[in-house]
Protein backbone atom coordinates (compact mmCIF):
# COMPACT_ATOMS: atom_id res chain seq x y z
CA UNK A 1 0.00 0.00 0.00
CA UNK A 2 2.62 2.47 0.75
CA UNK A 3 6.09 3.02 -0.54
CA UNK A 4 8.91 3.36 2.16
CA UNK A 5 11.83 6.19 1.95
CA UNK A 6 14.34 7.93 4.63
CA UNK A 7 15.68 11.51 4.71
CA UNK A 8 18.99 11.45 4.07
CA UNK A 9 21.74 10.94 1.21
CA UNK A 10 23.21 8.62 -1.49
CA UNK A 11 25.86 7.55 1.08
CA UNK A 12 23.25 5.63 2.91
CA UNK A 13 21.38 4.75 0.03
CA UNK A 14 23.17 1.11 -0.29
CA UNK A 15 22.37 0.03 3.13
CA UNK A 16 18.71 0.90 3.05
CA UNK A 17 18.37 -0.84 -0.28
CA UNK A 18 20.12 -4.07 1.25
CA UNK A 19 16.88 -3.43 3.78
CA UNK A 20 14.37 -3.11 1.91
CA UNK A 21 13.79 0.46 1.50
CA UNK A 22 12.05 1.64 -1.76
CA UNK A 23 13.63 5.49 -1.70
CA UNK A 24 15.85 7.91 -0.30
CA UNK A 25 14.48 11.60 0.27
CA UNK A 26 17.73 14.20 -0.16
CA UNK A 27 18.36 17.49 0.71
CA UNK A 28 17.43 20.04 -1.96
CA UNK A 29 19.60 23.39 -0.79
CA UNK A 30 22.53 20.94 -0.06
CA UNK A 31 22.28 18.37 -3.71
CA UNK A 32 20.99 21.05 -5.83
CA UNK A 33 22.65 23.85 -5.07
CA UNK A 34 20.36 26.41 -6.30
CA UNK A 35 22.36 29.48 -5.46
CA UNK A 36 25.55 27.85 -7.02
CA UNK A 37 26.88 27.81 -10.57
CA UNK A 38 26.81 24.73 -13.00
CA UNK A 39 30.44 22.42 -12.75
CA UNK A 40 29.54 21.82 -8.53
CA UNK A 41 25.60 20.83 -9.47
CA UNK A 42 26.95 18.47 -11.99
CA UNK A 43 29.37 16.52 -9.78
CA UNK A 44 26.07 16.36 -7.51
CA UNK A 45 23.92 15.21 -10.38
CA UNK A 46 26.25 12.40 -11.35
CA UNK A 47 25.83 11.18 -7.91
CA UNK A 48 22.48 11.02 -7.81
CA UNK A 49 22.32 9.36 -10.80
CA UNK A 50 24.25 6.71 -9.59
CA UNK A 51 22.33 5.88 -6.30
CA UNK A 52 21.45 3.03 -5.30
CA UNK A 53 17.98 3.41 -4.42
CA UNK A 54 15.65 6.47 -6.41
CA UNK A 55 15.82 10.42 -5.14
CA UNK A 56 12.59 11.00 -6.36
CA UNK A 57 11.55 13.71 -2.94
CA UNK A 58 13.61 16.28 -1.86
CA UNK A 59 12.98 18.32 1.05
CA UNK A 60 15.19 21.44 2.38
CA UNK A 61 13.61 23.39 -0.16
CA UNK A 62 14.82 26.83 0.91
CA UNK A 63 17.81 28.14 3.09
CA UNK A 64 16.23 30.14 6.29
CA UNK A 65 17.33 33.28 5.08
CA UNK A 66 15.56 33.60 2.02
CA UNK A 67 12.70 34.94 3.00
CA UNK A 68 9.17 34.30 1.38
CA UNK A 69 7.24 36.47 3.46
CA UNK A 70 7.23 39.51 5.45
CA UNK A 71 8.69 43.20 4.76
CA UNK A 72 12.25 41.38 3.54
CA UNK A 73 11.50 39.61 0.81
CA UNK A 74 14.04 39.84 -1.74
CA UNK A 75 11.62 39.31 -5.22
CA UNK A 76 14.44 39.06 -7.70
CA UNK A 77 16.50 36.24 -5.78
CA UNK A 78 13.19 34.32 -4.89
CA UNK A 79 12.55 34.19 -8.32
CA UNK A 80 16.44 33.09 -9.31
CA UNK A 81 16.03 30.40 -6.60
CA UNK A 82 12.60 29.08 -7.49
CA UNK A 83 13.99 29.03 -11.60
CA UNK A 84 17.13 27.55 -10.44
CA UNK A 85 16.17 25.18 -7.92
CA UNK A 86 13.11 23.41 -9.74
CA UNK A 87 15.21 23.16 -13.23
CA UNK A 88 17.61 20.93 -11.16
CA UNK A 89 15.10 18.89 -9.71
CA UNK A 90 13.81 18.11 -13.06
CA UNK A 91 17.12 17.44 -14.46
CA UNK A 92 17.55 15.07 -11.68
CA UNK A 93 14.36 13.15 -11.98
CA UNK A 94 13.06 14.55 -8.36
CA UNK A 95 9.70 14.53 -8.73
CA UNK A 96 8.58 15.94 -5.98
CA UNK A 97 10.06 19.52 -3.65
CA UNK A 98 8.80 19.75 -0.04
CA UNK A 99 8.08 23.05 0.70
CA UNK A 100 8.60 23.20 4.64
CA UNK A 101 10.98 25.80 5.45
CA UNK A 102 10.09 27.15 8.79
CA UNK A 103 12.50 29.93 8.75
CA UNK A 104 11.60 31.72 5.33
CA UNK A 105 8.30 31.07 5.86
CA UNK A 106 8.03 32.35 8.89
CA UNK A 107 5.83 35.69 9.99
CA UNK A 108 7.96 37.86 11.41
CA UNK A 109 6.90 39.82 15.05
CA UNK A 110 4.56 42.46 14.42
CA UNK A 111 4.29 41.75 10.64
CA UNK A 112 0.65 41.94 9.32
CA UNK A 113 -0.86 37.90 9.55
CA UNK A 114 -3.25 37.85 6.26
CA UNK A 115 -0.86 40.18 4.44
CA UNK A 116 1.49 37.21 5.34
CA UNK A 117 -0.75 34.47 4.26
CA UNK A 118 -1.12 36.36 0.94
CA UNK A 119 2.46 36.34 0.38
CA UNK A 120 2.92 32.49 0.90
CA UNK A 121 -0.32 32.15 -1.16
CA UNK A 122 1.68 34.32 -4.38
CA UNK A 123 5.01 32.13 -3.61
CA UNK A 124 3.14 28.71 -3.56
CA UNK A 125 1.64 29.30 -7.27
CA UNK A 126 5.27 31.14 -8.28
CA UNK A 127 7.09 28.02 -7.28
CA UNK A 128 4.01 25.84 -8.65
CA UNK A 129 4.05 27.34 -11.82
CA UNK A 130 8.32 26.83 -12.31
CA UNK A 131 7.63 23.13 -10.76
CA UNK A 132 5.37 22.41 -13.42
CA UNK A 133 7.59 23.32 -16.68
CA UNK A 134 9.89 21.17 -15.21
CA UNK A 135 7.43 17.91 -14.30
CA UNK A 136 7.88 18.27 -10.39
CA UNK A 137 5.25 19.36 -8.18
CA UNK A 138 5.20 21.06 -4.69
CA UNK A 139 3.81 19.40 -1.15
CA UNK A 140 3.57 22.12 1.31
CA UNK A 141 4.39 20.75 4.87
CA UNK A 142 2.39 21.66 8.18
CA UNK A 143 5.56 22.30 10.71
CA UNK A 144 4.60 22.07 14.46
CA UNK A 145 4.49 25.76 16.49
CA UNK A 146 7.74 25.40 17.70
CA UNK A 147 9.26 25.25 14.70
CA UNK A 148 7.15 28.08 12.46
CA UNK A 149 3.73 30.22 13.54
CA UNK A 150 2.03 29.57 10.52
CA UNK A 151 0.52 26.56 8.25
CA UNK A 152 1.30 24.45 11.37
CA UNK A 153 -2.23 22.57 11.63
CA UNK A 154 -3.26 19.83 9.07
CA UNK A 155 -6.46 21.94 8.39
CA UNK A 156 -5.09 25.12 8.37
CA UNK A 157 -2.28 23.77 5.87
CA UNK A 158 -4.92 21.96 3.90
CA UNK A 159 -7.16 25.46 3.75
CA UNK A 160 -4.14 27.06 2.03
CA UNK A 161 -3.25 24.19 -0.28
CA UNK A 162 -6.81 24.78 -1.60
CA UNK A 163 -6.52 28.23 -1.65
CA UNK A 164 -3.35 28.22 -3.53
CA UNK A 165 -5.49 26.08 -6.53
CA UNK A 166 -2.48 25.21 -8.28
CA UNK A 167 -2.32 21.88 -9.81
CA UNK A 168 1.17 21.20 -8.95
CA UNK A 169 0.89 22.40 -5.46
CA UNK A 170 -0.55 19.57 -2.81
CA UNK A 171 -0.09 18.20 0.63
CA UNK A 172 2.64 16.59 2.53
CA UNK A 173 1.11 15.32 5.99
CA UNK A 174 4.10 14.99 8.37
CA UNK A 175 2.98 12.06 11.65
CA UNK A 176 5.93 14.43 13.71
CA UNK A 177 4.23 17.53 13.29
CA UNK A 178 0.57 16.54 13.02
CA UNK A 179 1.05 14.48 16.84
CA UNK A 180 3.34 17.56 18.61
CA UNK A 181 0.26 19.98 17.66
CA UNK A 182 -2.26 17.19 19.04
CA UNK A 183 -4.12 17.79 15.31
CA UNK A 184 -7.04 14.69 15.38
CA UNK A 185 -6.80 11.79 12.79
CA UNK A 186 -10.14 13.29 11.11
CA UNK A 187 -8.11 16.42 9.76
CA UNK A 188 -5.80 13.88 7.97
CA UNK A 189 -8.77 11.99 6.46
CA UNK A 190 -10.45 15.38 5.35
CA UNK A 191 -7.38 16.60 3.46
CA UNK A 192 -7.33 13.08 1.84
CA UNK A 193 -7.61 14.49 -1.66
CA UNK A 194 -4.89 16.43 -1.21
CA UNK A 195 -2.23 14.27 0.32
CA UNK A 196 0.68 13.63 -1.97
CA UNK A 197 3.06 12.50 0.54
CA UNK A 198 3.79 11.85 4.28
CA UNK A 199 7.08 11.84 6.58
CA UNK A 200 7.19 9.91 10.27
CA UNK A 201 8.93 9.97 13.24
CA UNK A 202 8.12 9.23 16.99
CA UNK A 203 6.20 11.27 18.88
CA UNK A 204 8.05 11.72 21.67
CA UNK A 205 12.08 12.31 20.37
CA UNK A 206 11.65 12.00 16.93
CA UNK A 207 13.33 9.07 16.38
CA UNK A 208 12.91 6.47 13.39
CA UNK A 209 10.00 4.02 14.37
CA UNK A 210 10.79 1.14 16.22
CA UNK A 211 13.85 3.87 18.40
CA UNK A 212 11.78 4.03 20.88
CA UNK A 213 8.04 2.57 21.73
CA UNK A 214 5.59 4.75 19.82
CA UNK A 215 1.86 3.65 18.51
CA UNK A 216 1.64 4.50 14.82
CA UNK A 217 -1.62 3.19 14.35
CA UNK A 218 -3.96 6.03 14.47
CA UNK A 219 -2.34 7.48 11.68
CA UNK A 220 -1.76 5.07 9.57
CA UNK A 221 -5.74 4.29 10.36
CA UNK A 222 -6.31 7.96 9.16
CA UNK A 223 -3.92 7.80 6.32
CA UNK A 224 -5.44 4.59 5.07
CA UNK A 225 -9.06 6.18 5.56
CA UNK A 226 -8.53 8.83 3.86
CA UNK A 227 -7.15 6.82 0.72
CA UNK A 228 -3.40 7.62 0.85
CA UNK A 229 -1.30 5.03 -0.74
CA UNK A 230 2.11 6.88 -1.36
CA UNK A 231 5.59 7.56 0.01
CA UNK A 232 6.04 7.13 3.67
CA UNK A 233 9.72 8.95 4.71
CA UNK A 234 11.56 8.22 8.36
CA UNK A 235 12.53 11.71 8.96
CA UNK A 236 14.15 11.41 12.41
CA UNK A 237 16.94 10.61 14.67
CA UNK A 238 18.89 7.19 14.08
CA UNK A 239 21.69 5.28 16.12
CA UNK A 240 23.51 3.32 13.34
CA UNK A 241 21.53 3.59 10.17
CA UNK A 242 23.03 0.58 8.47
CA UNK A 243 22.09 -1.86 11.43
CA UNK A 244 19.03 -0.23 12.43
CA UNK A 245 17.28 -0.15 8.84
CA UNK A 246 15.65 -3.69 8.80
CA UNK A 247 14.16 -3.60 12.18
CA UNK A 248 12.69 0.12 11.39
CA UNK A 249 11.42 -1.07 8.23
CA UNK A 250 9.71 -3.87 10.05
CA UNK A 251 8.65 -1.74 12.86
CA UNK A 252 6.73 0.96 9.76
CA UNK A 253 4.95 -2.51 8.20
CA UNK A 254 3.74 -3.79 11.32
CA UNK A 255 2.37 -0.33 12.43
CA UNK A 256 0.85 0.45 9.01
CA UNK A 257 -0.68 -3.50 9.33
Amino acid sequence: MFTWGVCTDVGSAAALKAAGFDYIEINASRRLMPEAGDEGFETSLAELRASALPCPVANGLLPGDLAICGPDVDGARVGRYVARVTARAGAAGIGMLVLGAGSARRVPDGFDRARAWSQLVDFARLIGDAAARHGVTIAVEQLRAKECNILNRTAETAEFVREVDHPAVWLLLDGFHWAQMEDPPEAIVEAGPLLRHAHIATHANRRAPGLEPCDFRPFFDALKAAGYTGGVSVEGGWNDMAADAPGVLAALREAAG
